[in-house]
This record gives C-alpha cells, structure tokens and sequence, in this order.
C-alpha cells in the first residue's frame, strides 16, 4: 500500500518535546503526526495517509458513538545501543488486532500494512523515540466505526490510526511492588464475551472496579471469573502469574486477553529450564499459597508496565503480603534487555526500523 505524506506545520515547540522526551509520561504528550487508512465495504483498505496529528470529524450518528466498534492495540519503539529503533514483535500485535477486529465484526488489516503503518509514523517522527533508561515511544494504533447511521449492524465504513506518546514507567514509583485489589463484586468478561478482545468496553467495563482497587490503596484491579467468581483472571490492564513451588502458573487463555508480554515470558521461562502451567488458579489458592509458602512470588505483565512484581494483595476484609522473589527479577532483565537490544535476541522477537 503507497502511503501519501503531509508534514505538519506546526510541530510542537521544541521545549515540549525536550520536556517530553526526559520526563515521559505516557498519552499525556503525542508526537506531531498520526498515520490513517480508510476502509469501506465498496473499497476495502484505501487513502493510507501520514499526515499531521490533528482532531477527528465524525458525524453524531457515527456507528462507534452508538454501539461502540472499535478496537485498540499497545506496543512500544525501543531506543537502541547503536541510535536506531526497534519494535518489539510487531507482527504479533497484527495477529492480536486482526482476532480483535474479527470478533467485534470489523475488518481485517494486512499484517503487512498494519506494521508498515507503524514504522511509517516512526520515520516521520523517530525523533520523539526517547533514549534514558526506562523509556520509549508508546505507540497506539487504533480502528474505530464511521458510518453514520442508527441500527444494531455491522458498519460498513471504519478509520485505521496509529498514534504515539513517549513514555516513561507506568507504575508512580517505578519497579516498586504493586498493590492489588480482588474484585468480589464486578468481573471483566464471561465466557463467549469480548474478554479476549481489545476493545475499549472490556476496559470501560472494569473502570467502576479499578476506581474501587484505588479507593483501597492499590494499584490494579483483579479480576476473578464471571461463572464462579473463584478463578483468577487477569488484572484491569495486565496479565498476571504466580511462582508456586518453583512451578510458573497463569490463567488459560479463553477470557482474558493473550498478551503478547505473557506470550513473550512463557518463552524465556521454558528456556530458562522453568515449568509453565496455563491452568485455572483459584483466589482460594492464592491465599492458601501465600500463607504456607508454596507461593513465592507474583507479578502483573504488559506493554506498558512490562514486569510489576506484586507485593500486597487486598481484598474484603483482609490482605496478605508476597516476597519478592528472583525470577521476577530476571525475566524482567532479560525482557527488558532484548528490547533494548543490550541482551542477544536469539529468538528475532525485535524489529529495526529503517
């Protein structure tokens, strides 16, 4: 697909940027371009753009105002040794956005265009990609329902966009351990449901239980099932595993959303020589673990936060602690390392971009 490109006349002034770039924070400052692609039933993917980052023009009868088409995606430009830039599996946030799109009955992009769209935004604005440890360019490509019209269907016309901010650590603090709040009272998704999508109702859903977890004096919300409220889901925004008697547990996909740091993780574990079980892992077992000492460690994973050890976990009527623990640690290194290309990527996980 030709990409037209349009530079911006008004980048934003030079103090900002430099502000931005040493003291990240992200989607609170956004680099001075955006990439759009069209897509409409008649035409299919069509009128790829670079263009300056400006406000959208939508009808009030637009289909994602209504009934709420639209799917996200979260991925990260890394700084590297040498001055370039690198993603880190790119081709796997592609994957995740077309199963995305597929299940909110969306069209689906050529993985080749999504990456392409991605590194077009970054050769415009590869000058926004932060170097100090800790930081990068998070980048947050988008698909959204154009049609105007009311009426419960399918929309026929929808807007593909890539955004980016520079950003810093996630969690106030930064590799501190978090505090968590188990949610009793609301749950995330049900089996059949979007959980397994990105799309912006799973997290609307969950923002009643994640202003709850800060009420409590926690950083994230956990999320137990909708069928039984016993098994352990993942958190607002991450995914989650536990160390139980040297063994790394997390939950089966199937409800929660198959994060491509989860994905990454299980990896290095499996290579590092540790067991990986995917397996259902009740709140009951939690504590129970945490009290006899089987569990030994846990920690919440994404793009944005990475790695989060967990070291507090609240909940109604009480709260136990977790020890951190070196495998967090270490996994978090390496990840980290192979982002940054200061580690050996010996599995091709990062992408240059030329």
């Amino acid at each position: 697909m030709q990409f037209s490109t349009t530079s911006t006349t008004q980048p934003a002034p030079a103090a900002l940027r430099e502000q931005a770039l040493h003291h990240p924070r992200i989607g609170t400052v956004f680099t001075d371009h955006m990439v759009t692609i069209q897509w409409t039933a008649e035409n299919g993917w069509h009128d790829a753009r670079v263009r300056p980052r400006e406000p959208f023009s939508l009808d009030p009868a637009s289909a994602v105002l209504h009934y709420g088409q639209e799917i996200f995606e979260g991925m990260k430009a890394y700084g590297q040794p040498d001055g370039s830039v690198a993603l880190f599996r790119p081709e796997e946030n592609a994957r995740r956005f077309n199963a995305s799109a597929s299940r909110m009955s969306m069209p689906t992009i050529p993985e080749s265009v999504f990456v392409d769209a991605i590194e077009q935004l970054l050769r415009m604005d590869g000058a926004w990609v932060p170097k100090g440890a800790g930081t990068s360019l998070y980048l947050r490509p988008f698909m959204f329902a154009t049609e105007s019209f009311l009426g419960v269907r399918p929309a026929t016309q929808f807007t593909f966009c890539v955004i980016a901010s520079p950003a810093g650590a996630y969690f106030k603090g930064g590799a501190k351990p978090i505090a968590v709040w188990v949610s009793e009272r609301y749950t995330r998704a049900a089996r059949g449901g979007t959980g397994a999508a990105k799309c912006g109702g799973n997290y609307a859903a969950g923002l009643t239980a994640q202003a709850e977890a800060i009420r409590n004096d926690c950083d994230q919300v956990v999320f137990l099932d909708a069928a039984e409220g016993r098994w352990i889901e993942e958190l607002g925004g991450m995914n989650v595993f536990f160390v139980v008697d040297g063994v790394l547990v997390t939950p089966s996909l199937g409800t929660i959303l198959p994060g491509i740091t989860r994905d990454s993780i299980i990896g290095l574990a499996k290579r590092r020589g540790v067991r990986v079980e995917e397996k259902p892992y009740s709140f009951d077992e939690w504590r129970e673990d945490a009290a006899t000492g089987r569990l030994t460690e846990a920690f919440a994973c994404g793009t944005a936060a990475v790695i989060a050890a967990i070291g507090k976990v609240r909940f109604d009527g009480g709260e136990f602690t977790i020890p951190a623990g070196p495998l967090t640690d270490a996994l978090r290194d390496e990840l980290v390392g192979i982002q940054r290309g200061v580690v050996a990527d010996e599995l091709n996980w990062t992408w240059r971009v030329k």
